[in-house]
């Protein structure tokens, strides 16, 4: 056979094989994904929904397109207080909601937003990364078929809105108050009478005296709420909430079919979220609450009583929910000296400093 020949027609058939090899390879590797995600926050909330289509946005740019998240605020496709409901029955494939929410379904899911007197933001961020915090979350997560991403934290919040002053833990006794989570049980034990609503529905039950009081967030997202029009004491701080780390949770069935890039395009995305998220209320906070006190807000601090009793409060709760919970006990017994070693370390270095300097900077010195 002539050698040009043979190398030709060995050519032509590479040729006809490549177009039906290439794109069967480039689909194989990157799969075309719809995914939705309902969040337990309302749009007009721009900085926890934003979020959600911030991560929307980087999934969708660093996988080319191909994997894409559409966000859906409360209420739009199901009720925001049934986000993990939806994931673990797979209806939906992932979703935004604190994991404090579900604390009626399994106490130890608390631990992964926050505690009262538990660990700030950086703290928090610490254990979750480095203290076994993560692994603990994959394990209390697993039997909601779900998969636990942070996703964003608010610093530490304020403590909320209040019709009339509160001087005394007596004052606490009979207040109808809206609190999340493990806060709320909390306050019940001071003798308050908590609820849990969702941020959707604070205005109107405040506005209907249905509540007395309301907490959620810090001055950015309660002026958006208008909460200020209803009640005009706002306390600090919001000791229950000293950060409050969000959640990104995924359908362990859909996290598993997912190409390994596209985890990580999912993973860098949240972590994307939890820097950029309380970066802007530590920027939108400050100029927020000076609107609220020029509209006459009254700011003030908890009195020491009630801290101190709901410190002591705090931490026998702790263990009675531990005695009765191996799961709450099994996350207290990584949390509790996590925190103890990390409160003496900020006293030493940001305390010292943040004691002194903010002092002197309140004086103009």
């Amino acid at each position: 056979m002539d050698r040009r020949l043979f190398l030709g027609a060995a050519g032509g058939a590479a040729a006809a094989i490549a177009p039906l090899a290439t794109p069967a390879l480039a689909q194989t590797q990157s799969p075309e994904i719809r995914w939705r995600m309902p969040s337990s926050f309302p749009r007009n909330l721009d900085v926890l929904f934003g979020s959600c289509e911030r991560l929307s946005q980087r999934v969708a740019q660093l996988t080319d397109g191909r994997f894409r998240i559409t966000p859906f605020p409360a209420g739009e496709i199901m009720p925001a207080l049934q986000v993990l409901d939806a994931v673990q029955q797979g209806s939906i494939e992932c979703g935004h909601t604190p994991a404090l929410f579900y604390f009626g379904k399994e106490p130890a899911l608390a631990f992964f937003t926050c505690v009262p007197f538990g660990l700030n933001a950086r703290q928090m961020t610490a254990w979750l990364r480095y203290g076994g915090g993560m692994e603990l979350a994959q394990e209390m997560f697993r039997p909601f078929n779900a998969r636990f991403m942070p996703f964003g934290d608010t610093g530490t919040q304020m403590g909320g809105w209040f019709r009339r002053e509160v001087r005394t833990v007596d004052d606490l006794k009979g207040l109808k108050f809206r609190i999340a989570g493990l806060a709320g049980s909390l306050f019940e034990r001071m003798g308050a009478v908590p609820t849990q609503i969702a941020p959707g529905d604070i205005y109107p039950a405040l506005e209907r005296g249905v509540i007395d009081a309301a907490e959620f967030i810090g001055p950015y997202d309660d002026e958006k709420l208008g909460l200020n029009r209803i009640a005009r004491f706002y306390y600090a701080p919001g000791f229950w909430e000293p950060c409050s780390r969000g959640g990104f949770i995924v359908n362990l069935q859909e996290w598993e079919k997912l190409p390994a890039n596209y985890k990580a395009a999912l993973e860098v995305a949240c972590a994307e979220v939890d820097v950029d998220q309380v970066s802007k209320w530590d920027a939108w906070n400050p100029p927020a609450l000076r609107r609220l006190i020029a509209g006459g807000a009254q700011l003030r601090v908890w009195p020491r009583e009630i801290m101190q009793a709901a410190w002591r409060e705090a931490n026998a709760m702790y263990d009675d929910i531990g005695s009765r919970n191996p799961n709450f006990k099994k996350v207290w017994d990584s949390y509790r000296p996590w925190r103890g070693e990390q409160f003496q370390w900020f006293r030493v270095a940001e305390n010292s400093y943040e004691n002194f300097a903010f002092a002197m900077a309140a004086t103009n010195n």
